[in-house]
């Protein structure tokens, strides 16, 4: 199971890794083993936009997570990374609770937080995971939004089986439960939108009102040179090596709250007080 389509050489040797990961924890045999892969995202247009209701722009790019599996014979989860220490153990059918201290956040809140998400939404969960997840080495925290693409791969494999068919427009709102419910990051649906709705070749714009996505094709070249990775432009990163828990800042959050504030005054000036206190409804 994947999203989008990876860089080959990256894609073929994080494989064998992990696979051979999932093999060495969990004793099965690697024809067994399964895979969501999931892509990072760059956005030219969408910081603070998206929780404003706004209209945003984003593209998946060729490096992302991928996150090894199989299915637990029982309601265990078993994880080890690629990028932290330790090995994350608890239970799917155990009720899991939103932090409450920043602080406490780190790689196994993700797990838990696509465990507590599905819970809240209904979701039947009885078998759990051993698996293996991999990122790449310092693109996490680097503003990519590794975090979205490690909640939707665990949100995947839990759905995989658990024999769950969800749809992307709803695993949108479920990665959003985990950021904004379990994590306490009050983040709109740029992120989960950008790796679940973005096609190879375009760009994706969201309206993220309406939850409605549209694509604008790279039209300058044609769709089989396209496939073959030619595209009319190139994609800089620019890494400032400086990397941030979002979840663990309260930056992020101030400027949500300073966004709803602003949203207030404008909507009481223009008479539109009983609206929701967002910018966007100010238009």
């Amino acid at each position: 199971m994947a999203i989008c389509s990876f860089n080959i050489l990256f894609l073929a040797l994080q494989l064998d890794i992990v696979r051979k990961k999932v093999v060495e924890i969990s004793g099965r045999d690697e024809c067994d083993v399964r895979v969501a892969a999931c892509p990072y995202r760059i956005c030219p247009l969408g910081a603070h936009i998206d929780h404003q209701g706004g209209i945003v722009m984003a593209m998946t790019i060729n490096y992302g997570v991928l996150l090894g599996f199989v299915p637990s014979n029982d309601s265990e989860v078993l994880l080890q990374s690629g990028q932290f220490e330790g090995v994350i153990r608890f239970r799917v059918d155990d009720l899991q609770k939103p932090i409450d201290n920043p602080e406490n956040i780190n790689w196994e809140s993700y797990a838990r937080g696509a465990v507590y998400a599905l819970q809240n939404s209904g979701y039947d969960l009885r078998k759990g995971v051993i698996g293996y997840i991999s990122g790449v080495k310092g693109l996490d925290s680097s503003g990519l939004s590794s975090s979205a693409a490690v909640g939707i791969a665990y949100l995947l494999a839990l759905e995989n089986v658990n024999d769950l068919v969800i749809s992307s427009v709803d695993n949108i709102q479920l990665d959003k439960s985990i950021e904004n419910k379990y994590l306490g990051l009050e983040n709109g649906i740029l992120d989960p939108s950008a790796i679940l709705l973005s096609r190879y070749g375009c760009l994706t714009f969201m309206d993220c009102k309406t939850a409605s996505p549209s694509y604008v094709y790279f039209s300058e070249l044609s769709k089989s040179q396209q496939l073959q990775g030619q595209l009319p432009f190139k994609i800089l990163l620019a890494l400032s090596g400086l990397q941030h828990n979002l979840p663990k800042k309260c930056g992020y959050n101030t400027r949500v709250f300073e966004c709803k504030e602003a949203a207030r005054a404008l909507l009481h000036a223009s008479g539109c007080e009983e609206a929701s206190n967002i910018l966007r409804n100010g238009t």
